[in-house]
């Protein structure tokens, strides 16, 4: 049974599997409307669950288009709904759904919710995303980078910013896909040492640069994200500001990093801090693409999962 948990526990075969018939799909989907059923109808009579104990906009549409345009049938489901974790345990939560569903996928906070519920659901499960990863979100930007400017193989990737969870699925994906990454942002917000480690071990180069515009020098990509979370207090909020302010993504640093960089953001973002507008909407970036993909390149690890 596979699982998508994280891209540093899944081969560097079976991710480029993936990128390549998600490829595939995109292409086969051109000038259809949105509603339009795929030619191929691998889910047809599956049951997806989706589970969202954390807010959604792109994973929650991008996971229930792809469900029915692949033939299959799609159950929302939120935390309170369910009482996860709460009136019953995830292991028994998982034992149940597994009666009723094909494949799970769940946006958690806390990833031992996700570790639980794929040790003992017996049906696959797919990370949608944890407080420590976010594998589906960099499937999505690989496929959107090499869309641009071919293979990710031997470019250098900047991250700007907060070493958070999206930070630590660049990391993962450096080492399976072959890639530099260098981290900009302040020394309190260093990504983990162990996936540092992990991508080092691999023979991926990363490099911590405090200096923004030296971190940015001959950089093929530049990635931010948020700054702040829903669930920080104000206080936190300014704190968080005022470390991250020197690393906010402006045309000036884009001009450091190489003429063809692409900009990228996972969204939602906060205009004119972590980026500017002027940066977002000009013509380096390809945050509105990545979305985009989040529809594809879930659809083929949806099929990966099912073997479908």
């Amino acid at each position: 049974m596979n699982h998508f948990l994280d891209i540093h526990t899944t081969s560097s075969k079976d991710l480029h599997g993936i990128l390549d018939q998600a490829k595939a799909m995109k292409q086969a989907r051109q000038g259809r409307p949105k509603g339009m059923p795929d030619d191929e109808q691998p889910l047809a009579g599956q049951m997806v669950a989706l589970i969202f104990e954390k807010p959604s906009t792109r994973t929650r549409i991008s996971f229930d288009v792809g469900v029915r345009q692949m033939g299959g049938q799609s159950m929302v489901l939120s935390g309170k709904d369910m009482q996860l974790g709460h009136g019953e345990t995830i292991a028994d939560t998982a034992r149940v759904m597994s009666r009723y569903v094909d494949l799970i996928m769940i946006r958690t906070f806390d990833e031992a919710v996700l570790t639980e519920m794929s040790e003992y659901a017996s049906v696959p499960v797919i990370n949608g995303l944890t407080d420590r990863a976010h594998p589906c979100q960099i499937m999505a930007d690989i496929q959107t980078y090499e869309e641009h400017r071919g293979s990710i193989k031997g470019k250098k990737v900047v991250w700007a910013g907060d070493g958070n969870n999206v930070c630590a699925s660049f990391l993962h994906a450096a080492a399976q896909f072959g890639f530099d990454l260098t981290f900009t942002g302040p020394a309190q917000l260093d990504p983990e040492e162990e996936f540092v480690g992990l991508a080092r071990k691999a023979g991926s180069k990363v490099v911590i640069e405090r200096d923004a515009f030296k971190a940015v020098e001959g950089a093929d990509l530049i990635v931010a994200d948020t700054w702040v979370s829903m669930h920080d207090s104000q206080s936190s909020k300014e704190r968080r500001h005022n470390m991250l302010r020197p690393y906010q993504v402006n045309d000036e640093l884009m001009s450091h990093a190489k003429p063809d960089a692409l900009f990228m953001h996972c969204l939602p973002a906060h205009r004119q801090e972590e980026v500017t507008s002027s940066v977002m909407d000009g013509p380096q970036s390809v945050i509105f693409g990545e979305p985009e993909n989040r529809l594809h390149a879930q659809k083929a690890i949806m099929r990966w999962c099912l073997g479908v």
